[in-house]
């Protein structure tokens, strides 16, 4: 295991490090993002919706600028970093798990001339190495499911943002009325015992000296983005067993099945989060 790192937060970190998953999501996104999308019609482009998303939750943060210091906890390709770089020229950490990700992502904010501007860090946004009150914005999209320490988590995202500053991010999540039986197929598939929830994230930030700024319910697209992801894999089932094994391709199928029927049935949502210290 490495470092000191938890039981489901080193299987997130083993999962995303396998060249099936590496794959997988740099083909079926488009090379930046990894997280859900917002869709403007039911066939659009998953690149099109994850990048509005990231336009979106970026529409939350206050005075983004050149002077602003933002950490993204679970940043992937760190195809959001690149984007709030290049717009707002602030400057951006991410923090991430997945060695092989941040490789790429290093590479490519190389090669579109923002390595300057943005730091990639290899770790866990359970224990983040920063002192207190140093960054402005404090970011994360679909990272925080993987951890069944959310207190944790979110007290070290208000332990390090700065007085004043903003927590935004957003999660799959079991809505508060959901029936947790239904879901034992995704928790299983995340090696979770528990999802967060719109009502847990608020007494979470609550407890951790947090105030609850918004939060922009977007579950509609949950549903919608899992069912683009899951006729994408269809459609580019040939050239993905390419590079991707068939075991890993009938597994995501399945798993992405369940996310929809979640969605569908309201056992799930999904929306942007804005808390300030």
């Amino acid at each position: 295991m490495s470092k000191d790192y938890s039981e489901e937060v080193e299987v997130a970190r083993s999962y995303y490090n396998s060249e099936d998953a590496h794959n997988f999501y740099y083909m079926i996104w488009g090379g930046e993002d990894l997280h859900i999308g917002v869709y403007e019609n039911e066939d659009e482009d998953i690149y099109q919706a994850s990048r509005r998303s990231v336009d979106r939750i970026a529409s939350h943060a206050q005075n983004l600028n050149k002077d602003s210091k933002v950490i993204d906890l679970g940043g992937g390709f760190s195809g959001s970093a690149r984007y709030l770089a290049k717009k707002y020229g602030c400057h951006v950490t991410v923090v991430n798990l997945s060695e092989t990700e941040n490789e790429r992502g290093r590479k490519m904010n190389k090669e579109q001339g923002l390595d300057h501007l943005i730091d990639v860090i290899d770790g866990s946004y359970d224990s983040v190495p920063f002192d207190d009150n140093h960054f402005d914005v404090v970011w994360s999209e679909d990272a925080f499911l993987h951890s069944d320490q959310k207190d944790k988590v979110i007290k070290e995202a208000a332990r390090i943002l700065k007085p004043g500053g903003d927590l935004i991010f957003t999660d799959p999540m079991q809505t508060d009325n959901c029936d947790e039986s239904v879901l034992q197929p995704i928790y299983a598939r995340l090696n979770l015992s528990e999802m967060g929830s719109p009502a847990k994230y608020r007494q979470l930030a609550k407890d951790a000296g947090l105030k609850e700024v918004t939060f922009d319910d977007l579950g509609v697209h949950l549903p919608r983005h899992y069912q683009r992801v899951l006729d994408e894999t269809e459609r580019k089932e040939e050239e993905l067993k390419k590079h991707i094994s068939t075991e890993y391709i009938e597994n995501m199928k399945k798993g992405l099945r369940h996310w929809v029927k979640g969605g569908n049935e309201g056992n799930l949502t999904w929306g942007i989060f804005h808390f300030r210290k």
